[in-house]
């Protein structure tokens, strides 16, 4: 992340907007450069220990992602013919109403299970 070296050589200006940009408080007086390298030095492992102690952002447990499976499996897969009308409103192509709402729906529901998909990949890391 960064280096002290790195850090040492800016103004406390720098370090304070630095620290701003990031959402992090110095650590200790602020007019002094030490409170917000001591900041910008730890909190990479600050915030690797939180997760690892389950604080703040952390895993799913296995029910939670099974249960996103579940959904997976429910949604199912198009058929031909809802595939090729997908493949269609991706060319920007519509029907008149009101089928053009249920094309949505369709194009709606397409989208919403490739995110689950990209859900499980991201989450099964």
């Amino acid at each position: 992340m960064f280096t002290r070296t790195e850090l040492e050589s800016k103004t406390i200006q720098e370090l304070r907007d630095l620290c701003r940009r990031y959402g992090l408080k110095p650590t200790g007086n602020t007019g002094y450069k030490t409170s917000y390298v001591t900041s910008l030095i730890a909190f990479p492992a600050i915030a690797l220990n939180q997760m690892k102690e389950g604080r703040g952002i952390k895993k799913l447990s296995f029910e939670a992602f099974q249960n996103i499976g579940a959904a997976l499996d429910q949604m199912n897969d198009p058929t031909d013919e809802q595939a090729a009308l997908i493949k269609l409103t991706m060319e920007e192509r519509r029907l008149h109403a009101p089928q053009s709402w249920e094309q949505q729906t369709l194009i709606n529901l397409y989208k919403a299970k490739q995110k689950l998909e990209e859900v499980m990949y991201l989450l099964g890391e």
